[in-house]
């Protein structure tokens, strides 16, 4: 059998998830954090995606994304309305999503070359 290296496009990607860790690229995280195609931002400040605020998604919106994956955690939840209505005001679409969707998205998404962000929330 012939196996090819198939090495992605964009210097970030997330290599595994787990419960209470992402693996991006080589670096094993442990805190919420925001990843781009071409950036990760480490120790993002929220810990419970029903505890953000508006002011939670700013850092996520200076990133210039077109769409947000907002990685819940291991199970589904979702943020209070005024934290949706500060991204769709802004034009950007949002899907919430927990963590190992939000990274098998991710993957997908960064491959096309499209301007999306992650957003992990990590106990």
């Amino acid at each position: 059998m012939h196996l090819n290296l198939h090495a992605p496009d964009t210097p970030y990607y997330v290599r595994r998830c787990e419960p209470h860790a992402v693996t991006v690229v080589d670096r094993e995280l442990h805190r919420s954090f925001l990843l781009a195609p071409d950036r990760l931002i480490e120790d993002w400040d929220a810990s419970d995606v029903t505890s953000m605020t508006p002011a939670s998604a700013d850092p996520i919106v200076a990133l210039g994304p077109e769409v947000v994956l907002l990685g819940s955690g291991t199970r589904l939840k979702f943020p209070p309305q005024a934290v949706l209505a500060s991204f769709l005001t802004r034009g950007i679409g949002v899907e919430v999503m927990d963590n190992a969707a939000a990274a098998r998205t991710f993957n997908v998404l960064a491959q096309e070359g499209r301007k999306v962000v992650a957003a992990f929330i990590l106990p």
